[in-house]
């Protein structure tokens, strides 16, 4: 069952999925670097992605996840993943999908964000990420973690987590 680590910018994605990745033994993928130019050229210069911009991207990348399954190897994507309708589209995509929901406050994501050099994403598009966040819900498999604790405790219990996710689907 792939992972993928989900939140607004500045949450850890990539930092977590990289660490989650190495600790399961799976190929670590960016949802980032599937983004097409004009994706990444509209968010560099502080304009929001649309759902029209997304749905091609999100797809791409569930396709990636799906072709990593079919190679008997796990996916851990790091992925914003808002909203429910963008994690259906990657569930339809990818198959059965383990979210890692990264949660912290606006604060410390913006601290982040702006201790960050070498992303194209500005701090001015934060406010808008929040506001499209849509939390995991009790009917999505997946955990929400604070990113208040350490990679290597979130990490755990991701993992944990997940374990008994893909546990309880085998049995």
């Amino acid at each position: 069952m792939p992972l993928v680590v989900m939140g607004v910018a500045g949450s850890g994605k990539s930092t977590v999925a990289i660490a989650l990745a190495a600790e399961l033994g799976g190929a670590y993928l960016d949802a980032d670097d599937f983004h097409p130019a004009a994706n990444v050229a509209k968010m560099a210069a502080g304009i929001p992605l649309t759902d029209d911009d997304r749905m091609p991207w999100l797809r791409v990348v569930g396709e990636a996840m799906a072709a990593e399954t079919a190679q008997d190897r796990l996916a851990v994507v790091a992925c914003s993943a808002l909203r429910r309708y963008y994690r259906d589209t990657l569930r339809r995509a990818g198959g059965d999908v383990f979210f890692v929901q990264l949660d912290g406050s606006p604060e410390l994501l913006a601290a982040r964000i702006n201790a960050r050099t070498d992303h194209f994403m500005p701090p001015s598009l934060l406010a808008s990420q929040l506001a499209a966040l849509e939390p995991l819900e009790a009917d999505e498999p997946g955990v929400v973690v604070s990113i208040d604790a350490p990679v290597d405790a979130i990490v755990a219990e991701a993992s944990a987590r997940w374990a008994d996710a893909a546990n309880s689907d085998i049995l």
